[in-house]
Parts: structure tokens; sequence; C-alpha cells
């Protein structure tokens, strides 16, 4: 989900896939090696990421063009889909490993510190009308996970699978979101740049401490992260390809693995078409777009930042569709569709044409958010059912169908978003003080490291191999702070008031 800089692009359709099914008692393998240790480059660069041929472009609407779905009884899982980087009993029998991988995620301390990293509204700022308590990363993560996990489940996915791929797909979001993003991946842009959906992968297959195996170079544990099913590490990929890699455009800033990750990729993407997201990614992909752009609507409107009125002036409409333009639709697409969308919208009776913080107001509004929910859902779960059929969908075998009249009226709700709360000319100065801290932080921890650093990423400093390998640590470390210790440290080191 992304949030802080009006962040996310446009909802990106995959593109025609192979005409395959999962493989049906797949013969279970185990990786050669563990996970490489941070800073460890030689067997990712031995590895090497492998771009492929690629995806995007219009979604194919013929059925001959995608893959059919299994018998409605059949499950889309195959054994190789529960299986663990590192194999590992059960401690309670009775549960699925789908469900073992939720849970790892729900108790993990990435998710709790979402807690502090703000979504679009800042906490603890009061609205003109009422005080909104708007969402953080983690509270847009968990209506994500919702939304999620009963899209998949009427879909036939597994439910828990879903929801362990929407809880994590924000954990490696740093502080100060987009802007904290981009400030990072400048620093980092000479040892392979920062992306939080790479960030994410990293977290939950290295950073996050919870399974450590033992490395066969020097006999040392070796963290694996939660060590999570091969089919929950696809379902939380994002972006299939490394930097640069991305197949319809090179020069995209989106991707979803670092150099010396690529090994744990690899096997997590181990018989998968090159470039393609699984389904269960594609509904995770889907749930993100439609709760951010509802619930930043809806905190807008709380905060007093967003004027419902001001949707029926030519003029703003205009400015929203513009915004709209190249950043949530294609640049090319035709304005007229982007404003019959918002009258599709406006036109509806729950739509809120005021909101005065009154509690009618807030009832009302809340039963827009869900009407909203329920119509972006249920649109891709019928277009998808029109075309797929009434079987158990998942992974490979089908791909999500989003009707693009419904992907319009989303992206309109992102512009009003991004037009009237991350575009308020007071955001600038924020977004300009938190780069500072940002760069400072960066600065002073490369000149004083390891002080200032975390005992688990002081270690992971001292044993790495290289500068290169040192500083993706501090980039670690600097990531996983919230806005406020983000804040807190930089006081420490730099002794600046910002």
């Amino acid at each position: 989900m992304d949030g802080t800089q009006g962040a996310h692009g446009a909802h990106r359709a995959p593109g025609t896939p192979a005409d395959r099914t999962p493989t049906a008692g797949a013969v279970p393998r185990s990786p050669a090696t563990p996970h490489a240790p941070a800073g460890a480059q030689n067997a990712a660069a031995q590895t090497g990421a492998q771009s492929a041929p690629a995806p995007a472009g219009p979604r194919p609407q013929n059925a001959a063009a995608l893959p059919q779905p299994p018998h409605p009884q059949a499950t889309p899982y195959t054994y190789a889909d529960t299986e663990r980087w590192d194999a590992e009993p059960d401690k309670r029998p009775g549960r699925t490993a789908f469900q073992r991988d939720r849970a790892r995620v729900l108790h993990s301390a990435a998710l709790r510190r979402l807690a502090g990293k703000t979504q679009v509204v800042t906490p603890g700022t009061r609205g003109l009308s009422w005080d909104a308590s708007p969402r953080t990363r983690l509270t847009h993560s968990l209506e994500c996970a919702q939304v999620g996990r009963e899209l998949g489940a009427v879909l036939g996915c597994d439910p828990d699978l879903v929801e362990a791929a929407c809880l994590s797909h924000d954990m490696g979001h740093p502080p100060f979101g987009h802007n904290g993003e981009q400030a990072l991946n400048d620093f980092a842009s000479d040892c392979g740049g920062f992306e939080g959906n790479a960030q994410s992968l990293r977290l939950l297959t290295r950073l996050e401490p919870k399974r450590f195996v033992r490395d066969p170079r020097t006999g040392e544990p070796t963290s694996v992260g939660l060590n999570l099913t091969r089919a929950a590490l696809d379902a939380a990929t994002k972006y299939p390809w490394p930097r640069g890699g991305r197949p319809d455009d090179p020069a995209s800033p989106k991707f979803g693995v670092y150099e010396d990750d690529v090994p744990v990729f690899e096997w997590a993407r181990r018989d998968a078409p090159a470039g393609r997201t699984c389904f269960e990614a594609q509904v995770m992909d889907w749930s993100d777009d439609v709760a951010y752009s509802v619930h930043d609507f809806e905190d807008g409107l709380h905060a007093g930042h967003i004027d419902p009125g001001c949707l029926s002036v030519e003029a703003e409409r205009q400015e929203i569709c513009s915004v709209a333009l190249g950043r949530y639709v294609p640049a090319d697409t035709d304005p007229v569709e982007l404003s019959e969308a918002l009258d599709r919208l406006t036109a509806e009776e729950w739509w809120p044409h005021g909101y005065d913080g009154s509690a009618v107001s807030q009832a009302r509004l809340k039963d827009a958010t869900s009407q909203l929910i329920g119509r972006f859902c249920q649109a891709a779960e019928s277009a998808t059912r029109d075309l797929y059929g009434p079987g158990r969908l998942g992974r490979y075998a089908a791909e999500l169908v989003v009707p693009r009249a419904v992907q319009h009226e989303c992206a309109m709700l992102k512009a009003v978003a991004d037009r009237y709360v991350m575009q308020r000319a007071e955001q600038e100065a924020i977004r300009a003080d938190q780069r500072i801290v940002i760069a400072e932080l960066a600065a002073a921890l490369t000149t004083r490291a390891p002080e200032g650093l975390e005992p688990q990423f002081r270690a992971l400093f001292l044993a790495a191999d290289d500068d290169r390998a040192r500083k993706r640590v501090l980039v670690d470390q600097i990531a996983a702070l919230t806005d406020a210790a983000a804040r807190s440290l930089h006081r420490r080191l730099t002794s600046t008031p910002h």
C-alpha cells in the first residue's frame, strides 16, 4: 500500500501468461544451501537475477489466451507450494502451512513497527472538523488484509495465504513513506538502490529474527527470517524482477529483489512464469489499491482536507484528471473516461456530498467506504468468475480481472486524495524536512557506524565483507525505524533540532 507521497502507480494488469496450470504432485526439493547472510555477495553474484519476457500490456479478454482453472473442487496448491527454505516440524498438529505463515507475519516486530509509520494524514494532527485518528501503515495493512482475505476466499484462494501476503506487503516501507523511500534510494544508489517491496522480501527472508540455520561456509548461525512457505513469499511479491529488470519498462524504479537476495527469490519463484505475479499476489495488489484509495479519501474528509463540493467544479475535476493521468492510469487514457468514472461515483445515493464531523456524517461516510470497497471487490470477483467459471483459483491457474471502468473509479479516488491531501502547500515543507532527516541520519551513520546501530544491525555491520555490504546494513537499519525513531536517532547523532 503505498501512501505518503501519493505514491502508488496505476493498478497494473498482468500480461498474457503462459498456458499452464499448477503441476499436481510436484516433487519436493530442498535448497542446496541456506540463505546467504547479510552482506554476502558471492552466492548472489554467481546465481544472477533472471529477467524474463514479460507481462505488462493490456489484460487479455479471451479465455483462450489465459490459463484454465482446475476442477471446481481441486486445490490450486501443491506440496512444493508449502515448502520452507529450511524444513521444520509443526509445533502443533492441525494447523496448515499457510496458517503458520499468517501467524508468523502477524506476530512479527516488522509488522508492529508499521504502527509508527505514516500512511497519508500524520497521526496526532487534528483536522478542521474532527480528530480523525487517521490510518497508519499498520492499520492500512490490517484493512488490506481483511479485504484480501475475503476476496481471495470467494475466488478459491487459501484465505490465510492471501492474508499473510496482505499483512506483509508494506513491511519494507521506511520512515516517512515514499518520501523516505526516495531519500534512501538516493543514499543507496551505489549499493543496489532502495525499494520498499524489495525491502519487504529482505525482511521476510533475512532480517526479521525468527529462525536461524548454520552457514555451511562459516558454521555461524544465519537468519532465514520468518522462513515462510514458497507460496507465501511469492504471494507477497508485487514486482517479480530485480532492479532494472521490469520486462516492459527497464527504467521503472519498481522492483522486488536486491542482488544479494536473489537466491531465496529464485527459490520462491521456482517454476513461476517469468515476470508474472501469481494470482494471490494479484488479489493482494488489488486489495491494497482498494483499501488505500478508499481510506485515503475517507481520512482526507475526516481531516478537513477534502471538500466533496469541489468535485462538481469543472476546473477542479480537470485538475484531478491531470493528477490521475500518468500516475494512476496510463498517460494516454481519455480524460472523458475519467470524468465519467467520477460521475458514476458521485451519482450514487450513498456518495458523501458533504462532511461536518457529526456522528451522522461519520456514519454516512463509513457507509460510503463500505459501499466503495464492496463495489470494487465485487466487480473484480464477477469479472474473474465470468472468465474462469466456478473453480478454485490460485497460483498461476488464473489472472484477476478488474474491469477498466472500475480501475478508473479507483484511480480517481486516489487522484482526489493526492490532489487535496498530498499536494497541500504545507506538505512540501514537511517532505523537505523529512528528506533532510534521512540524508543527515545516513551521513552520520556512515561516519560513525557501528555506533548508533541497534545490536542486530551492529553485528551485521561488523560481519559484512565490504563497504557495499556495510552500506546495505546502514540502509536496513534506517528502513527499520519508525517516523519518531528516525527523528530521535537523528537528534542523538547530529544534535540538531529537526
